[in-house]
């Protein structure tokens, strides 16, 4: 995915001679988490957030708090995942683009990646959601994809949705099939079903027979 179009010159860099004031003000004015700042030079340093320009005394010069400047960027050729990525490791949502010079080129805005992202296949195509769990050592995305596909589905997005300890989950987008097939073939091969968002047949056989058996006992 192109990336090129997204990109935001509306707000230049203040320089490190500026005032922390002169930060606060243009805060003030935007709702971005985060400011660039460059030397006299031109040569970008890093963002200084919102949270740590307020800690500060107007009158103070930007290049004394150096140690508040967070260095985080992304390269204008830089995969657009590992741009979403960048956004949540570093809390922000304004991303720096620097060129294979080092030279700033402007920002990502974090509303218009995640725009993106929703119109990938895995959002924007019909299908059902399947949340799986298996052992850390035991899963794989081959196992997984074969299961679909042998019962006729088929996948247009799966990602690890959380791991901690010894298991984890992946979050899967299926198309092309129902689900109830796909889930009793992964209860086979041992992957717990945390969730299946369209009738799981065979959780409301259980439950079916559940209940009969309690009237039965109730008789």
């Amino acid at each position: 995915m192109n990336l090129h179009e997204f990109v935001i010159n509306d707000i230049k860099p203040l320089f490190s001679t500026d005032k922390i004031g002169d930060l606060q003000m243009l805060f003030n004015q935007l709702t971005y988490s985060h400011i660039p700042i460059q030397t006299a030079d031109g040569l970008y340093l890093g963002c200084m957030s919102e949270t740590d320009v307020y800690c500060f005394e107007k009158q103070e010069i930007i290049a004394d708090q150096t140690h508040a400047i967070e260095g985080f960027f992304v390269r204008d050729d830089t995969n657009w995942l590992d741009v979403l990525e960048a956004f949540a490791q570093n809390n922000s949502n304004i991303m720096p683009i620097l060129d294979i010079s080092n030279n700033y080129k402007g920002y990502y805005e974090l509303n218009d990646v995640i725009g993106l992202f929703n119109e990938t296949p895995f959002f924007a195509e019909a299908g059902g959601i399947l949340v799986i769990e298996k052992g850390l050592i035991d899963y794989s995305f081959s196992e997984i994809s074969q299961i679909v596909e042998s019962n006729n589905g088929k996948l247009l997005g799966a990602f690890i949705s959380k791991s901690e300890m010894d298991l984890v989950q992946v979050t899967l987008k299926i198309g092309n099939t129902g689900l109830n097939d796909i889930m009793q073939t992964f209860r086979r091969y041992s992957y717990n079903i945390i969730s299946g968002h369209e009738e799981d047949s065979y959780m409301q056989s259980l439950k079916d027979r559940s209940d009969y058996l309690n009237k039965y006992l109730n008789i």
